[in-house]
C-alpha cells in the first residue's frame, strides 16, 4: 500500500520554493508514495509542470479569508463599518486587539477557518512546505490529519516577518522542521533552542539532467549583443538585491566596458528598478526579461551570472547557474557559502556596489581566474539520494 503525502504550500508561482518543491516532487518514486499538493490558489506559472500523477487541491474557501488575512484589520473593520455590518466590524477589532496583546495571530487564523470543514483524508506526512507562512503551518497543525508533521524553513528567519511568539507555541506541535541551509538551521536554533533536535537541514534540489535538456530545448538570448552578457534570475524585489546591479552597470559601462545585463523575473519593484534604469541611464544595457518557467538557454549562453541577493535561505537559482560552467559573482546570504567556495567556485562579495563592480572588472581583465571559476563551477553537488531519504526515514512504518 502507499504512503501518503501531503505538501502545503500558497500557488505555484515561478519562484525558489516552489522550484524546489517541484524538483522535490519529481524524484519521489510515485509507484510507493500517493502525493496530494494542497494550495491556497490555483495559480502559478509552474503548474503545468506538476508530475501528472499528483493530486492538486486548492482551498476554495481561502479567497473568503483573503481580506481578512492579508488586510490590515482595522482596514477590514472599517470597511464593515460603512457597510453597517456592525457586529462583524466590532469582532475583527476585537480580535486586532488580542492579536496585539498575545503577539501573535493565531486567533485570526481561528476564526478565519470557522466556517471550514475538516478534510477527512488521513495521511502518513502533511507538510506545511511553503514556510515560514504561518497560516500554512496552523492550517497543517490543526486542520490536516496525519501521522507526522513537519515544518519546512526557506528563508533567514532574522531577515524576514519572522513570528517568534507564533513559532514557539505551533512548531513545537511539529515532528521534524527542516530548514534549506546549514546556517539557516543554526539561526532558526538561536531563536528557537528548544527545539533543537527537531531541527535538520535539507537542501533544495536540482536535477542537473532535466535543467541541461530545458536548457537545450529553449530558446535564449535574441538581441544579438556582441558583447558580454551578465545574467541574474529571481523576483523583483528588494530582498533580490536588482537595484544593487543597475549602478554597476552604469559604472561598468562608464569605464568602456561593453556589456549588457540581463534579469529574468518579475514583481512588486519592476516599476521602481525602470525608474532606477532611466536615472543612471542604462535602458539600452538593462534588459527585463520577465517571469519565465524555463531560464536555463538563459544560464547556458550568458557569460557571467551574478546573484545579488540581500537575503536568503538556499538560492536555487544559484545551485542552477552551477549546472552550466559559467563564472559566478553571489552576495554573502545565508547559504552563499554551502553552495560557492570563494575564488575556487565562485566568488562571494557583501551586499555593496562597490564590492561588485570591482569583482566583476577583475573576471572581466583577468581571463585566467574567468577559466579556473568555469572550470570549477559544478563542485558541491547535493545528494538528491540522501536528502530524498531524509524525508521517508520519518514516514511511519
Amino acid at each position: 500500500m502507499k504512503k501518503k503525502l501531503l505538501f502545503m504550500l500558497i500557488n505555484m508561482n515561478v519562484g525558489g520554493t516552489e522550484k524546489a518543491l517541484l524538483n522535490m516532487l519529481s524524484e519521489i518514486p510515485s509507484k510507493e508514495y500517493d502525493i496530494t499538493l494542497l494550495m491556497l490558489e490555483e495559480y502559478g506559472g509552474f503548474l503545468n509542470l506538476l508530475p501528472k500523477d499528483i493530486h492538486v487541491e486548492y482551498l476554495p474557501e481561502y479567497f473568503k479569508m483573503k481580506n481578512i488575512l492579508n488586510q490590515p484589520l482595522h482596514i477590514v473593520a472599517l470597511n464593515f463599518l460603512r457597510r453597517g455590518r456592525f457586529v462583524k466590524a466590532f469582532t475583527i477589532i476585537l480580535l486586532h486587539l488580542i492579536s496585539k496583546i498575545t503577539k501573535e495571530r493565531s486567533i485570526i487564523f481561528k476564526y478565519a477557518l470557522k466556517d471550514y470543514q475538516d478534510n477527512k483524508a488521513e495521511y502518513d506526512v502533511a507538510i506545511a512546505y511553503a514556510g515560514p507562512m504561518d497560516f500554512i503551518s496552523y492550517f497543517v497543525i490543526n486542520k490536516i490529519k496525519a501521522k507526522k508533521k513537519v515544518q519546512w524553513i526557506h528563508f533567514d528567519v532574522t531577515r524576514i516577518g519572522f513570528n517568534k511568539k507564533f513559532a514557539e507555541k505551533i512548531y513545537k506541535k511539529f515532528d521534524k522542521l527542516y530548514v534549506v541551509s546549514n546556517e539557516g538551521r543554526k539561526k532558526l536554533i538561536n531563536y528557537l533552542p528548544n527545539l533543537n533536535d527537531k531541527v535538520d537541514t535539507f537542501f533544495n534540489l536540482i536535477s542537473p539532467s532535466s535543467i541541461v535538456k530545458m536548457a537545450n530545448d529553449g530558446v535564449g538570448f535574441e538581441d544579438h549583443f556582441k558583447g558580454l552578457r551578465i545574467l541574474t534570475v529571481g523576483r523583483l524585489t528588494k530582498e533580490k538585491g536588482q537595484d544593487l546591479t543597475i549602478p554597476v552597470l552604469a559604472k561598468l559601462k562608464e569605464d568602456g566596458y561593453k556589456v549588457r545585463w540581463y534579469c529574468i523575473g518579475d514583481g512588486r519593484d519592476k516599476e521602481d528598478y525602470e525608474k532606477l534604469v532611466e536615472e543612471y541611464n542604462v535602458k539600452k544595457d538593462f534588459k527585463f526579461l520577465g517571469a519565465n518557467p524555463n531560464p536555463y538557454p538563459f544560464m547556458k549562453q550568458c557569460d557571467l551570472y551574478v546573484q545579488p541577493s540581500r537575503h536568503e535561505g538556499y538560492c536555487i537559482t544559484l545551485t542552477e547557474a552551477k549546472c552550466f560552467d559559467k563564472p559566478i559573482i553571489s552576495t554573502n546570504f545565508t547559504g552563499a557559502s554551502e553552495q560557492i567556495i570563494h575564488n575556487h567556485t565562485g566568488l562571494i562579495i557583501n551586499f555593496d556596489a562597490q564590492e561588485m563592480y570591482l569583482a566583476i572588472k577583475r573576471l572581466l581583465d583577468d581571463e585566467n581566474l574567468r577559466r579556473n571559476l568555469e572550470g570549477n563551477s559544478r563542485n558541491n553537488k547535493i545528494n538528491t539520494t540522501t536528502e530524498i531519504q531524509k524525508l521517508f526515514n520519518i514516514v511511519p512504518n
